[in-house]
């Protein structure tokens, strides 16, 4: 598995130089009035190429391990690798895609990462066995196809969310990171090598992106890297509980709880002021903490400034994932405590949201 996730970080490190070295012309044509953009400069998007050439190169190493011997006991058989990767191409590809021309429109986007959703269904069977609620298992049980649909909703709808929270240099790779982990240690936890193999594989290509990403901004994941993570971590949620009966299908929800419900609470602020939910903003929780607590002035020279106001922002996000993180690992068998910290996380955020907006910041906020 150290051997593989080592494969993953080099070829994910050398292919980001490479994007960095000969994509930066490609990045002019970007433009710049965006509402989500807090750079200056033009810094290539093609950070999700250089993950999936990690990611697939990993994977099918494992695969070729595991059919020399498997000395690993890694269990990485073609068939779940191979499936794996039908599953994330469409939508990785269609991410890349948008990266590079900006004119994949929002709704072919969507029909990618379903189209994705379809495969998983269909080519690895996936399903959701169970809520973790009685009365809701029974429901499950007499309607096999609410699984489906949820397995289908999961992996198309968080490839977008990790989109949304893509917002500032190394914040949501490094969620994707910890909770590829996170997912990989409770995969141990369980017996499931296969599973912690391709997660640490992922999260170590993701570091490798990170390289270049944080703390210089010379490289963005774009929709393909948003894309990759979401599709990956929905696959291996959704596997790890399908797979393994100890597992609590409330323990994925809690560890993904900041970026479904960022996205969840964007839907309905843009619903309320009558906009439609595919329609860019600055009003994301990332970007408020931007703007009402990120002031720090270290240069005169302005695209420095913005720099460091960026990657100042996103330890905020990352030690607001990690609330989320630690208790999802320490009770990842106990469905009434994860249901409770999740209702805990929402309160949290709608109430420093609220305040953020009024320009009343948690004193838990500053710093």
């Amino acid at each position: 598995m150290i051997w593989l996730s080592f494969i993953g970080f080099l070829v994910s490190t050398i292919a980001a130089a490479g994007v960095v070295r000969w994509a930066r012309d490609h990045a002019q044509h970007y433009g710049e009035s965006m509402p989500q953009r807090f750079h200056l400069g033009h810094v290539p998007r093609l950070g999700g190429l250089a993950v999936l050439l990690g990611v697939g190169c990993s994977w099918l190493l494992g695969w070729a391990q595991s059919s020399w011997g498997d000395p690993g006991s890694l269990r990485l058989g073609g068939g779940l690798v191979l499936w794996w990767l039908a599953v994330l191409l469409p939508s990785a590809l269609g991410g890349i895609a948008e990266d590079m021309t900006q004119r994949l429109r929002v709704s072919y986007r969507l029909f990618l990462t379903g189209l994705s959703g379809s495969v998983a269904v269909w080519g690895l069977g996936l399903h959701l066995p169970r809520l973790g609620l009685p009365w809701l298992d029974v429901l499950l049980a007499m309607a096999p196809w609410l699984g489906l649909a949820i397995v289908l909703l999961a992996v198309t709808g968080l490839p977008h969310a990790f989109n949304i929270i893509d917002g500032y240099n190394g914040l949501a790779g490094m969620v994707a990171l910890i909770v590829c982990l996170a997912l990989a240690h409770v995969a141990l936890q369980v017996g499931d090598r296969a599973m912690a193999a391709l997660l640490v594989s992922t999260a170590a290509a993701t570091a490798g992106f990170l390289v270049w990403n944080y703390p210089r901004g010379m490289l963005f994941a774009g929709d393909g890297g948003a894309y990759i993570w979401g599709v990956v971590i929905a696959l291996a949620s959704i596997s790890l509980v399908q797979r393994n009966a100890d597992v609590s299908p409330w323990f994925p929800m809690l560890l993904l709880i900041y970026p479904v419900w960022e996205t969840i609470f964007s839907i309905y602020r843009k619903a309320v002021r009558g906009v439609s939910p595919g329609v860019a903003d600055a009003l994301h929780f990332h970007q408020l903490i931007y703007r009402r607590i990120v002031r720090g002035i270290f240069h005169d020279d302005e695209s420095r400034r913005v720099l460091m106001r960026n990657n100042r922002t996103s330890p905020y996000l990352w030690g607001f994932t990690l609330l989320t993180v630690v208790p999802a690992v320490l009770f990842w068998n106990n469905t009434w405590l994860l249901m409770g910290f999740c209702c805990l996380f929402v309160i949290s955020y709608v109430s420093a949201y609220l305040a953020i907006v009024r320009f009343k910041v948690p004193s838990w906020l500053r710093h």
